[in-house]
């Protein structure tokens, strides 16, 4: 799982789009204590097109 930072900078866009990738249900994410967390498959999903 990822932070929202880490993703950010693996896609290199900024923060505020990945929370909108996350909003538009693109990439897949759970709250941890307040924090949203990434997971590494939907990164890679996103990555992939799918």
């Amino acid at each position: 799982m990822f932070c929202v930072r880490e993703v950010s900078h693996m896609l290199n866009v900024s923060e505020k789009t990945v929370y909108r990738l996350v909003q538009r249900s693109l990439l897949k994410a759970s709250k941890a204590l307040r924090h949203l967390r990434i997971t590494a498959e939907s990164v890679e999903n996103f990555i992939a097109g799918e």
